[in-house]
């Protein structure tokens, strides 16, 4: 939808005013795909080596409840394991979750952020704390 608004815009010749890169993809397939930010790749390209976070839904206590045995969040770090750079997922819901990611993204959120708020629990979205947890272990492995 924003990409043909934003067509639609460049061929009125209609301002866009400020305008964010920061654009979430999804697949809506069974499991769904989401991502947002920078890939591991793009990461290593870019930065170096990066730290990488994962949570499987089998390990939050709503994948649990809901029966989810597949599925999973990752979330790319910079080297030093404080700057989010990117976030992917995939498993139920995944086109729903990012835009947690996305906004984290937006607003220059750091690693820790994800680990000092509260997420509803029992929820998917609790898979940002963990996996900004396993970052935060990485980090603290590598001090």
């Amino acid at each position: 939808m924003e990409q043909g608004r934003r067509a639609s815009c460049a061929a009125l010749g209609v301002d866009l005013g400020e305008m964010t890169e920061m654009i979430p993809a999804g697949i809506y397939a069974i499991p769904e795909l989401s991502t947002v930010g920078m890939s591991e790749g793009q990461a290593i390209e870019q930065y170096g080596d990066p730290i990488i976070g994962v949570a499987r839904f089998e390990e939050i206590a709503r994948g649990q409840i809901s029966g989810l045995q597949d599925g999973l969040l990752r979330m790319v770090a910079c080297p030093k394991g404080k700057t989010l750079l990117g976030v992917q997922i995939v498993g139920e819901g995944a086109t729903e979750l990012i835009h947690i990611g996305q906004m984290g993204l937006l607003s220059n959120m750091d690693v820790d952020a994800f680990v000092e708020n509260i997420f509803n629990f029992p929820t998917l979205a609790e898979a940002y704390r963990v996996a900004a947890l396993h970052i935060v272990g990485q980090r603290q492995a590598k001090a």
